[in-house]
């Protein structure tokens, strides 16, 4: 897959095309999920298997696929010019209140609306919620043609408010919020370590690579030569790279998903609302901030995306790995990524719009 924002800098607007293997990426992902579902489904003890191969909770087949998806497109970061991107503090005030008040407010909210009577995918859900996107969001930014600079800045902003807030949130909307409206209460238990964990391992590991080669490979070649020979040969294996991801991702739950096919559906429905709110709502707040496409496309997918990652394996660690909780993180992908990358679409329709990007 030639990735469309191969070029050293965003486009004009309406300048993007999407190849051929462009647009079939709907039917890679969907052919993926499809694979990983029937391989954890009719292959005994698959999901067992790749279960047990992590290290201190953390899965080696997810974090080899995360860091040979992420690395191609974090070399592709000017981080010279991240300066320019700290220095928005529209874009960043807006991004830390989509991404950490209205977000877990919004799943809570719909968890509550629409699982009144399953109290453990509804506590799933607002799991999911509160664990903001640090990975797989640089590909759906950079399919959109979005601002990579603002998205690195971005992940990177989310993964500090991650390890700070994360536990501190969980208590609030699953124990002291519901006590203030008389609902039912529920207690989390994660650690510090566990997240900040999470976050050196999806994240830190494949942005440290991605800043080396940049700058190592600048120092050799020059910039110019970088860009224009070196990009262009890692760039297919960020796809290779999601969709290894999404084929483990799957088998690891497939059996789960596949034999309770309805209480998927109900898992979905929220789901489904709150990816189109949050990306709609940023991609509204970016434009009315007037941020230009690529930082608006930016803000819409940061907020829109989750860490499922993470999501899954807190779950798994306070509630089991057959426990309602998790299966509502496993759907949290499920549903993402096949709407995420509708919403790339949508974007690059909403483009010409825009003066610039």
């Amino acid at each position: 897959m030639t990735v469309p924002t191969d070029a050293p800098a965003p486009a004009p607007a309406g300048a993007a095309r999407l190849s051929t293997l462009d647009r079939l990426l709907p039917v890679w992902i969907g052919l993926a999920m499809v694979a990983g579902l029937l391989l954890g489904r009719l292959v005994p003890g698959l999901g067992e298997g790749l279960s047990a191969v992590e290290v201190d909770g953390v899965s080696l087949p997810i974090a080899l696929g995360l860091l040979v998806m992420m690395y191609p497109v974090l070399a592709k970061v000017r981080y010279d010019r991240l300066d320019t991107v700290t220095g928005d503090r529209r874009m960043l005030v807006a991004s830390l209140g989509l991404n950490w008040v209205l977000g877990p407010a919004l799943m809570f909210t719909l968890a509550w609306l629409l699982l009144p009577d399953l109290p453990e995918y509804r506590t799933g859900l607002i799991i999911v919620g509160l664990a903001r996107c640090i990975a797989m969001v640089v590909i759906w930014n950079d399919l959109a043609c979005g601002d990579r600079e603002a998205a690195a800045v971005l992940v990177a902003l989310n993964s500090v408010f991650q390890v700070v807030a994360f536990a501190g949130l969980g208590w609030f909307y699953l124990s002291v919020l519901p006590g203030w409206l008389g609902l039912q209460q529920t207690a989390l238990d994660v650690s510090a370590w566990d997240i900040a964990r999470s976050v050196l391992v999806f994240l830190g590991i494949p942005l440290v690579l991605g800043y080396l080669s940049r700058r190592l490979g600048e120092q050799r070649w020059g910039r110019d030569a970088y860009e224009r020979s070196f990009l262009p040969r890692i760039g297919p294996w960020a796809l290779y790279g999601l969709l290894f991801t999404i084929v483990v991702l799957f088998a690891l739950q497939g059996e789960q998903v596949t034999s309770r096919p309805l209480d998927v559906v109900r898992i979905a429905l929220p789901l489904l609302a709150y990816f189109v709110l949050m990306w709609g709502g940023g991609f509204v707040l970016g434009r009315g901030l007037g941020l230009g496409y690529a930082r608006t496309t930016t803000l819409a997918f940061t907020a829109a995306g989750n860490n499922f990652e993470l999501a899954i394996a807190v779950a798994i660690a306070t509630f089991g790995a057959t426990a309602g909780q998790a299966l509502a993180g496993v759907v949290g992908p499920l549903i993402e990524v096949p709407v995420l990358v509708g919403l790339v679409y949508v974007s690059l329709a909403l483009r010409k719009g825009f003066s610039r990007g």
